[in-house]
């Protein structure tokens, strides 16, 4: 069974940086790894996911040219690094993974609804 551990968040300064982890244990080779976020009051959103099987990655505009992410080659782990963060950053990450294909799709991020998801991390920018 999947379980995603998500560690690295905290209180930041604007124009910080932070590196969130995700530990999966139980992974395999083949996986849609996501990064989501929902700020209070707010919606989900996604906010970059990478595919352990071919290393495709994706980006929403807010984290283009700010946010990276990377996994280490054993897949036991998967890393978003944010730089330049600004107060509406402030929310809760959350980790998500699924299998990288459902035999009809292949995913560079996982859907919501068929993924296993961490247990959240609080990320706050603020002076």
């Amino acid at each position: 069974q999947l379980r995603l551990v998500e560690s690295g968040g905290g209180l930041v300064h604007p124009g910080g940086s932070l590196r969130l982890s995700c530990a999966a244990s139980g992974i395999s080779a083949k996986y849609a790894v996501g990064w989501f976020r929902q700020a209070p009051g707010k919606e989900r959103e996604v906010v970059s996911c990478i595919s352990t099987a071919d290393d495709s990655t994706y980006y929403t505009d807010f984290a283009k040219r700010r946010f990276t992410i990377s996994r280490d080659n054993t897949g036991d782990a998967v890393y978003l690094q944010m730089d330049s963060l600004r107060p509406e950053d402030t929310a809760v990450y959350y980790c998500a993974a699924s299998p990288w294909h459902d035999g009809t799709w292949y995913y560079t991020c996982p859907p919501a609804d068929h993924a296993s998801w961490g247990q959240g991390i609080q990320v706050t920018v603020s002076s």
